[in-house]
Protein backbone atom coordinates (compact mmCIF):
# COMPACT_ATOMS: atom_id res chain seq x y z
CA UNK A 1 0.00 0.00 0.00
CA UNK A 2 2.98 2.70 0.83
CA UNK A 3 4.80 1.53 -2.08
CA UNK A 4 1.29 2.41 -4.23
CA UNK A 5 0.95 5.96 -2.46
CA UNK A 6 4.86 6.58 -3.10
CA UNK A 7 4.44 5.96 -6.69
CA UNK A 8 1.21 8.44 -6.77
CA UNK A 9 2.94 10.94 -5.05
CA UNK A 10 6.28 10.62 -7.43
CA UNK A 11 3.86 10.73 -10.57
CA UNK A 12 2.22 13.79 -8.92
CA UNK A 13 5.09 15.69 -8.29
CA UNK A 14 6.78 14.53 -11.92
CA UNK A 15 3.46 16.37 -13.50
CA UNK A 16 3.75 19.27 -11.60
CA UNK A 17 7.78 19.61 -12.41
CA UNK A 18 7.03 19.22 -16.28
CA UNK A 19 3.99 21.42 -15.64
CA UNK A 20 4.61 24.94 -17.80
CA UNK A 21 3.85 28.01 -15.65
CA UNK A 22 1.18 30.30 -16.43
CA UNK A 23 3.34 33.34 -17.16
CA UNK A 24 0.93 36.08 -16.54
CA UNK A 25 -2.00 34.60 -18.04
CA UNK A 26 -4.43 35.93 -21.36
CA UNK A 27 -4.76 39.69 -22.21
CA UNK A 28 -8.73 38.79 -21.40
CA UNK A 29 -10.22 36.57 -19.17
CA UNK A 30 -14.39 36.04 -18.80
CA UNK A 31 -14.38 38.39 -16.06
CA UNK A 32 -13.17 41.13 -18.36
CA UNK A 33 -16.21 41.06 -20.18
CA UNK A 34 -18.12 41.39 -17.62
CA UNK A 35 -18.18 45.64 -18.14
CA UNK A 36 -18.32 46.13 -22.28
CA UNK A 37 -21.91 43.24 -21.89
CA UNK A 38 -23.08 45.95 -19.14
CA UNK A 39 -22.14 49.09 -21.02
CA UNK A 40 -23.97 47.42 -24.26
CA UNK A 41 -27.29 46.77 -22.58
CA UNK A 42 -26.98 50.04 -20.68
CA UNK A 43 -26.80 51.83 -24.01
CA UNK A 44 -29.39 49.48 -25.82
CA UNK A 45 -31.55 49.84 -23.12
CA UNK A 46 -31.42 53.98 -23.61
CA UNK A 47 -31.69 53.47 -27.45
CA UNK A 48 -35.01 51.65 -26.85
CA UNK A 49 -36.39 54.50 -24.28
CA UNK A 50 -35.70 57.17 -26.51
CA UNK A 51 -37.30 55.49 -30.07
CA UNK A 52 -40.51 54.70 -27.43
CA UNK A 53 -40.07 58.25 -25.83
CA UNK A 54 -42.60 61.29 -26.62
CA UNK A 55 -39.47 63.47 -27.19
CA UNK A 56 -40.81 65.95 -28.96
CA UNK A 57 -39.86 68.08 -31.98
CA UNK A 58 -37.16 70.35 -30.14
CA UNK A 59 -35.01 67.47 -29.06
CA UNK A 60 -35.56 64.66 -31.71
CA UNK A 61 -33.25 65.95 -34.44
CA UNK A 62 -30.07 65.80 -31.69
CA UNK A 63 -31.90 62.61 -30.19
CA UNK A 64 -32.29 60.98 -33.56
CA UNK A 65 -29.37 57.72 -34.01
CA UNK A 66 -27.05 59.69 -36.65
CA UNK A 67 -26.52 62.55 -34.39
CA UNK A 68 -26.12 60.32 -31.52
CA UNK A 69 -23.55 58.48 -33.51
CA UNK A 70 -21.96 61.83 -35.15
CA UNK A 71 -21.38 63.21 -31.36
CA UNK A 72 -19.99 59.68 -30.08
CA UNK A 73 -17.68 60.19 -32.72
CA UNK A 74 -16.64 63.46 -31.98
CA UNK A 75 -16.21 62.79 -28.13
CA UNK A 76 -13.98 59.73 -29.13
CA UNK A 77 -11.86 61.75 -31.76
CA UNK A 78 -11.58 64.72 -28.81
CA UNK A 79 -10.06 61.99 -25.93
CA UNK A 80 -8.10 60.37 -27.99
CA UNK A 81 -6.46 63.82 -29.81
CA UNK A 82 -5.95 64.75 -26.04
CA UNK A 83 -4.68 61.63 -24.85
CA UNK A 84 -1.91 61.53 -27.60
CA UNK A 85 -0.81 64.99 -27.09
CA UNK A 86 -0.44 64.35 -23.04
CA UNK A 87 1.81 61.19 -24.08
CA UNK A 88 3.42 62.79 -26.32
CA UNK A 89 4.36 65.76 -23.89
CA UNK A 90 4.46 63.87 -20.81
CA UNK A 91 6.15 60.73 -20.96
CA UNK A 92 9.16 62.48 -22.67
CA UNK A 93 9.00 64.76 -20.47
CA UNK A 94 9.10 62.51 -17.29
CA UNK A 95 12.09 60.46 -18.91
CA UNK A 96 14.01 63.63 -18.94
CA UNK A 97 13.36 64.71 -15.36
CA UNK A 98 14.59 61.29 -14.11
CA UNK A 99 17.85 61.97 -16.06
CA UNK A 100 21.02 62.94 -14.25
CA UNK A 101 21.58 66.59 -14.22
CA UNK A 102 17.94 67.07 -15.08
CA UNK A 103 16.58 65.63 -11.38
CA UNK A 104 16.15 69.64 -9.76
CA UNK A 105 13.16 70.01 -12.38
CA UNK A 106 11.09 67.33 -10.72
CA UNK A 107 9.78 70.01 -7.99
CA UNK A 108 9.26 72.77 -9.74
CA UNK A 109 7.45 70.82 -13.00
CA UNK A 110 5.25 68.73 -10.49
CA UNK A 111 4.40 71.80 -8.47
CA UNK A 112 3.70 73.73 -11.64
CA UNK A 113 1.63 69.96 -12.79
CA UNK A 114 -0.39 70.80 -9.41
CA UNK A 115 -1.37 74.39 -9.92
CA UNK A 116 -2.42 73.71 -13.44
CA UNK A 117 -4.64 70.94 -12.43
CA UNK A 118 -5.85 72.81 -9.60
CA UNK A 119 -7.00 75.41 -11.39
CA UNK A 120 -10.52 75.79 -12.42
CA UNK A 121 -10.95 74.14 -15.79
CA UNK A 122 -14.76 75.99 -16.17
CA UNK A 123 -13.08 79.17 -15.27
CA UNK A 124 -9.88 78.25 -17.78
CA UNK A 125 -12.59 77.24 -20.90
CA UNK A 126 -14.65 80.48 -20.37
CA UNK A 127 -11.94 82.95 -20.35
CA UNK A 128 -10.35 80.51 -23.57
CA UNK A 129 -13.71 80.55 -25.14
CA UNK A 130 -13.84 84.52 -25.21
CA UNK A 131 -11.34 84.60 -27.72
CA UNK A 132 -10.89 81.45 -29.44
CA UNK A 133 -14.02 78.01 -30.00
CA UNK A 134 -13.90 75.26 -31.68
CA UNK A 135 -11.65 72.10 -31.64
CA UNK A 136 -8.51 73.05 -30.84
CA UNK A 137 -8.69 75.25 -28.06
CA UNK A 138 -10.66 72.78 -26.25
CA UNK A 139 -8.50 70.30 -27.02
CA UNK A 140 -4.75 72.07 -26.02
CA UNK A 141 -7.14 73.12 -22.54
CA UNK A 142 -7.85 70.12 -21.94
CA UNK A 143 -4.69 68.40 -22.39
CA UNK A 144 -3.09 70.53 -20.03
CA UNK A 145 -5.40 70.24 -17.23
CA UNK A 146 -4.96 66.09 -18.02
CA UNK A 147 -1.29 66.19 -17.89
CA UNK A 148 0.05 65.52 -14.31
CA UNK A 149 -0.98 62.38 -13.63
CA UNK A 150 1.12 61.10 -16.89
CA UNK A 151 3.73 63.10 -15.43
CA UNK A 152 3.73 62.62 -12.17
CA UNK A 153 3.22 58.33 -12.74
CA UNK A 154 6.10 58.66 -15.49
CA UNK A 155 8.50 60.19 -12.96
CA UNK A 156 7.56 57.57 -10.04
CA UNK A 157 7.32 54.58 -12.39
CA UNK A 158 11.48 54.84 -13.24
CA UNK A 159 12.71 56.08 -10.17
CA UNK A 160 11.02 52.86 -8.79
CA UNK A 161 12.93 50.70 -10.74
CA UNK A 162 15.35 48.62 -8.26
CA UNK A 163 18.81 49.87 -8.76
CA UNK A 164 20.26 46.73 -8.32
CA UNK A 165 18.22 45.44 -11.62
CA UNK A 166 20.03 48.77 -13.19
CA UNK A 167 23.17 48.09 -12.29
CA UNK A 168 22.89 44.56 -13.43
CA UNK A 169 21.86 45.79 -17.28
CA UNK A 170 24.89 48.40 -17.30
CA UNK A 171 26.90 45.46 -15.81
CA UNK A 172 25.80 43.56 -18.85
CA UNK A 173 27.46 46.05 -21.15
CA UNK A 174 24.31 47.71 -21.80
CA UNK A 175 24.42 51.78 -22.63
CA UNK A 176 22.16 54.32 -20.43
CA UNK A 177 19.54 54.15 -23.77
CA UNK A 178 19.29 50.36 -23.38
CA UNK A 179 18.75 50.43 -19.97
CA UNK A 180 16.42 52.72 -20.32
CA UNK A 181 14.21 51.33 -22.90
CA UNK A 182 14.80 47.59 -21.84
CA UNK A 183 14.60 48.03 -18.60
CA UNK A 184 13.44 51.13 -16.82
CA UNK A 185 10.35 52.01 -19.48
CA UNK A 186 9.21 48.41 -19.43
CA UNK A 187 9.31 47.68 -15.95
CA UNK A 188 7.46 51.26 -15.06
CA UNK A 189 4.95 50.62 -17.71
CA UNK A 190 1.96 49.63 -15.01
CA UNK A 191 2.25 52.89 -13.32
CA UNK A 192 2.50 54.76 -16.66
CA UNK A 193 -0.41 53.12 -17.94
CA UNK A 194 -2.30 53.74 -14.88
CA UNK A 195 -1.50 57.45 -14.89
CA UNK A 196 -2.56 56.82 -18.70
CA UNK A 197 -5.80 55.80 -17.61
CA UNK A 198 -6.65 58.91 -15.35
CA UNK A 199 -5.57 61.08 -17.75
CA UNK A 200 -8.25 59.37 -19.94
CA UNK A 201 -11.41 59.86 -17.89
CA UNK A 202 -10.55 63.00 -16.85
CA UNK A 203 -10.76 63.85 -20.48
CA UNK A 204 -13.77 62.15 -20.91
CA UNK A 205 -15.44 63.85 -17.99
CA UNK A 206 -14.23 67.04 -18.56
CA UNK A 207 -15.04 67.85 -22.99
CA UNK A 208 -18.64 68.18 -22.21
CA UNK A 209 -17.63 71.47 -20.66
CA UNK A 210 -16.22 72.53 -23.60
CA UNK A 211 -19.51 72.50 -25.55
CA UNK A 212 -20.61 76.07 -25.12
CA UNK A 213 -16.98 76.56 -27.78
CA UNK A 214 -18.26 74.44 -30.62
CA UNK A 215 -15.99 71.61 -29.75
CA UNK A 216 -19.17 69.08 -30.31
CA UNK A 217 -19.01 66.06 -28.45
CA UNK A 218 -21.87 64.54 -25.99
CA UNK A 219 -21.93 67.18 -23.86
CA UNK A 220 -24.66 69.09 -26.58
CA UNK A 221 -27.02 66.46 -25.09
CA UNK A 222 -26.22 67.45 -21.58
CA UNK A 223 -26.86 70.88 -22.32
CA UNK A 224 -29.44 70.92 -24.78
CA UNK A 225 -31.32 69.23 -21.92
CA UNK A 226 -30.58 71.47 -19.50
CA UNK A 227 -31.50 74.12 -21.75
CA UNK A 228 -34.77 72.56 -22.93
CA UNK A 229 -35.72 71.38 -19.29
CA UNK A 230 -36.26 68.21 -20.66
CA UNK A 231 -34.35 64.57 -18.97
CA UNK A 232 -34.28 62.33 -22.00
CA UNK A 233 -31.24 64.25 -23.94
CA UNK A 234 -29.85 65.31 -20.06
CA UNK A 235 -29.94 61.36 -18.96
CA UNK A 236 -28.89 60.29 -22.87
CA UNK A 237 -26.17 62.00 -22.52
CA UNK A 238 -25.08 61.79 -18.88
CA UNK A 239 -25.34 57.97 -19.30
CA UNK A 240 -23.17 57.74 -22.81
CA UNK A 241 -20.36 59.55 -21.05
CA UNK A 242 -20.36 57.46 -18.67
CA UNK A 243 -20.47 54.12 -20.92
CA UNK A 244 -17.93 55.81 -22.83
CA UNK A 245 -15.66 56.28 -19.79
CA UNK A 246 -16.09 52.88 -18.25
CA UNK A 247 -15.26 51.79 -22.11
CA UNK A 248 -12.40 53.49 -22.19
CA UNK A 249 -11.12 52.64 -19.12
CA UNK A 250 -11.65 49.16 -19.73
CA UNK A 251 -9.77 49.30 -23.03
CA UNK A 252 -6.86 51.12 -21.46
CA UNK A 253 -6.78 48.55 -18.71
CA UNK A 254 -6.37 45.93 -21.71
CA UNK A 255 -3.68 47.73 -23.08
CA UNK A 256 -1.75 48.33 -20.15
CA UNK A 257 -1.62 44.54 -19.65
CA UNK A 258 -0.53 43.78 -23.21
CA UNK A 259 2.05 46.44 -22.51
CA UNK A 260 3.44 45.03 -19.43
CA UNK A 261 6.32 42.18 -19.12
CA UNK A 262 4.53 39.24 -18.49
CA UNK A 263 6.54 38.00 -15.52
CA UNK A 264 5.66 41.31 -13.74
CA UNK A 265 1.60 41.06 -15.03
Amino acid sequence: MSAALDSRSDTTETKRSTAKPSAGGGLITWRDLGIPVLCLAVVLGELYYLSQAEVGSSQSSILAYGSLISLTRQHVLMTLTITALVLVVAVPFGVLITRPGFKWLASPVLAFGNVGQAAPIVGLLAIVGSFFIGFRPVVLMIAAFSMLPVLRNTIVGIEQVDVGVKDAARGMGMSPRGVLMKVELPLAVPIIAAGTRTALILAVAVIPLGTDMNAGGLGQLVFAGIKLNRSESLVAGALFIAVLALLVDWIGGIVQRALTPRGIR
